[in-house]
C-alpha cells in the first residue's frame, strides 16, 4: 500500500474521511483525530518493511531531539550563527545519507517522504533561529512530521500555519464549508491523477518508441503533461483530504501553463516548494552576500543566487545528471529574465502589449516544456549520460 494509491488505500481514506466529518460536524477538536489516523496510515504503509520503519522512527527521534535541543540552546543563549549552522546540517544528514548511499549500492534512510519531512524539520530549525517559533511541543512537532495527506510528497506546510490550524475547533457552518471544498478537490484529483495523467502516461509510452525528432519533442509535451496531471493530482487528494481533516493544507499548482514568463511560472509551478526555497536559500543567500559584499550589485546577487537555488533543487531531486542539469537550466533561465526584464528598454517599452505578452508565454512554454525534458532524463539517456 501507498499515499493515493490502490483501492486499499482509497477505501481506508473514505473510511477515514467519514469519521471526520462527523467529528467536524459536531463541532469537536479534529486534531486528535487526525494525528491517531496519520499514525494509522504510516503503520499500514511501513507494514512489511522493517527497515524502513526502523529509519522512521530513528528520523523522527533525531528530527525532535534536534528541535527541542536547539529551541533550548535558542532561548538560552540567543543568536548564535555557528550553532544555528550546525543544527541545519545535521538536520539535512538523514537526507544526504538518503540521496548518496544509492551511489554506493545501499539505501540507508531511503524511505517514503523523507524529503518533505526534511523540509519540514529544517524550517523548525530556521524559525526557530529567527525567533518567531516561540515555544517546540513534542506532541505538536509530531503532529505536523506525521500528517498523513501531505505525508509523502507535500504540500510543503510551514509548522506555524499548520499548527494554527490544527489547534482549531471550526464551527460547523464554517467547517461544512471547508469540507465542501476538500471533497471538489480530492475528486479532481483523482481525475486528474487516474484518469488524464493515466492518458498521458500511455502516449508517452507510444512515443518513447520512435527515434525521429518529432517523437522526441511529442515525448516532452506528453511528460510534461503526465507530470502535471499526476503531481497536481496526487497534491489536490492531498489538500482536499487535509481539508476535511481542518487544515487548510496550501495549494501547489495554480495554472502554470498560463505563465508568461519563467519567474511567473514558479510562482505557479510546485508552488509550496518553490516558495520554500525562495524563502530560505534564495533570500538569505542574497542577503548574506549582500553583507558580506561578495557581488558589486543586485542583480549580480540575484543571478547568483537563482543558480545556488535551483541548483540546490536539483540535487533535491537526486544525484544524477538530468536532475542537476534541470536545477542549473532553471538557474539559467531565471537569471537571463531577471537580466532582461531589469536591463531591456526593449521590455520596459513592450511588456505590457498582448502581442508582446503572447509572444512572451509561447517562449516561456518551449523553455518549460524543454525542462521538462531534461528531467525525464530522456536526453541524458540518448548521449549515454544517465
Amino acid at each position: 500500500m501507498n499515499y493515493y494509491e490502490g483501492i486499499a488505500f482509497f477505501l481506508l481514506l473514505i473510511l477515514v474521511l467519514v469519521g471526520a466529518i462527523v467529528i467536524g460536524w459536531l463541532e469537536k477538536p479534529l486534531k486528535w483525530y487526525s494525528l491517531l489516523a496519520s499514525l494509522f496510515f504510516a503503520a499500514l504503509i511501513f507494514w512489511g518493511n522493517p527497515a524502513g520503519i526502523l529509519y522512521l522512527l530513528a528520523f523522527y527521534l533525531w528530527s525532535v531531539a534536534l528541535i527541542r535541543i536547539y529551541f533550548t540552546i535558542r532561548v538560552r543563549d540567543g543568536r548564535k550563527e555557528g550553532i544555528y549552522h550546525v543544527f541545519v546540517l545535521l538536520s539535512l544528514i538523514p537526507l544526504v545519507l538518503c540521496k548518496v548511499t544509492p551511489l554506493f549500492h545501499a539505501n540507508v534512510f531511503g524511505f517514503i517522504g523523507i524529503s518533505y519531512l526534511t523540509f519540514r524539520v529544517v524550517q523548525m530549525i530556521i524559525e526557530i533561529y529567527d525567533g518567531v517559533i516561540k515555544e517546540v511541543s513534542v506532541l505538536e512537532v509530531t503532529a505536523f512530521l506525521a500528517f498523513f495527506p501531505s505525508f509523502s510528497s507535500g504540500p510543503i506546510d510551514r509548522s506555524r500555519r499548520f499548527l494554527a490550524d490544527w489547534n482549531r475547533v471550526l464551527p460547523r457552518a464554517e467547517y461544512l464549508e471547508l469540507c465542501g471544498k476538500g471533497i471538489w478537490k480530492l475528486l479532481l484529483g483523482a481525475v486528474y491523477k487516474m484518469v488524464i495523467a493515466a492518458g498521458a502516461y500511455k502516449v508517452m509510452g507510444y512515443l518513447d518508441t520512435g527515434t525521429a525528432w518529432y517523437h522526441l519533442v511529442g515525448y516532452a509535451y506528453a511528460y510534461g503533461m503526465y507530470l502535471f496531471f499526476d503531481f497536481a493530482g496526487y497534491s489536490l487528494m492531498a489538500v482536499g483530504s487535509s481539508y476535511i481533516l481542518g487544515i487548510e493544507t496550501p495549494e501547489n499548482f495554480r495554472q502554470p501553463f498560463i505563465s508568461k514568463d519563467i519567474r511567473e511560472f514558479w510562482d505557479r509551478w510546485h508552488i509550496t516548494l518553490s516558495h520554500w526555497f525562495r524563502d530560505f536559500i534564495f533570500t538569505r543567500f542574497v542577503m548574506y552576500s549582500s553583507k558580506k559584499k561578495w557581488f558589486s550589485n543586485r542583480l549580480q546577487r540575484a543571478c547568483a543566487g537563482f543558480f545556488v537555488d535551483m541548483g540546490i533543487m536539483g540535487l533535491w531531486h537526486g544525484i544524477t545528471p538530468s536532475y542537476i542539469l534541470y536545477g542549473l537550466y532553471h538557474g539559467a533561465l531565471l537569471a537571463g529574465t531577471e537580466t532582461w526584464q531589469k536591463k531591456s528598454k526593449f521590455y520596459k517599452k513592450h511588456k505590457d502589449e498582448t502581442w508582446y505578452q503572447v509572444l512572451s508565454w509561447a517562449v516561456t512554454m518551449q523553455m518549460v516544456f524543454f525542462g521538462f525534458f531534461l528531467f525525464s532524463g530522456k536526453l541524458m539517456t540518448i548521449f549515454g549520460l544517465q
